[in-house]
C-alpha cells in the first residue's frame, strides 16, 4: 500500500474498533467545531458510542487505516460501488495528507473494481476536502439525529475505469 513519510496505510482489523470510534468522536468534536454547534456534534458523535451499531456499519465497508507509530491517524470506509461512507482524520493529523492518501488508495481500489463514479455525503467540514479531490455537490441535505438537524452535501466524482 502507498505510504507517506510519517504514516502507513493498512487494512482494518477488528481490534481497531475502539480506537477508530475514539478517532471518529475526536474528529467530529474538534475538527467539526467550526461548522457544527455542541448539540449537533453530540448528536453526531454521542459521548457513549453504540459499539454494536458501529460493528454492523463497519462490517459492510472496506476499511483502510492510516497509522503513525502504531497510532491511528485516520481511516476511510467505502464500498466497491463507489460510496465513501466514512473518512476521518485524527485532529493532530489534520491537513497533513492523511485523508488525501486514504482517499487515493480507496479510489484506486474502486477504479480497479470498475467503478465509474465515487459518491459521498460530506459534512460542512469535509466538503472543501472532497471538492479539492474533484467532487461536485449534487444536493444540499439536512439530516435529523433526534431533535437535532445537521447539514451535509451529496457529492459525486466521475472516475476513469
Amino acid at each position: 500500500m502507498p505510504s507517506h513519510p510519517s504514516f502507513t496505510l493498512r487494512a482494518y482489523h477488528a481490534q481497531d474498533l475502539q480506537a477508530l470510534v475514539e478517532l471518529f468522536s475526536a474528529s467530529v468534536h474538534r475538527l467539526g467545531a467550526a461548522d457544527y454547534d455542541q448539540a449537533q456534534r453530540q448528536a453526531w458523535a454521542p459521548a457513549q458510542a453504540d459499539m454494536p451499531a458501529w460493528q454492523t456499519r463497519l462490517a459492510g465497508l472496506e476499511l483502510l487505516i492510516a497509522e503513525e507509530n502504531r497510532q491511528l491517524a485516520g481511516f476511510i470506509g467505502f464500498t466497491r460501488d463507489g460510496h465513501i461512507d466514512l473518512l476521518f482524520t485524527a485532529p493532530q493529523h489534520a491537513r497533513q495528507g492523511v485523508a488525501t492518501a486514504l482517499y487515493a488508495a480507496a479510489q484506486m481500489r474502486m477504479q480497479a473494481a470498475g467503478v465509474t463514479s465515487a459518491y459521498t455525503e460530506a459534512s460542512l467540514t469535509a466538503r472543501p476536502f472532497f471538492a479539492r479531490q474533484g467532487f461536485s455537490v449534487e444536493q444540499a441535505q439536512t439530516v435529523a439525529r433526534g431533535a437535532v438537524t445537521l447539514q451535509r452535501f451529496a457529492m459525486r466524482k466521475p472516475l476513469r475505469p
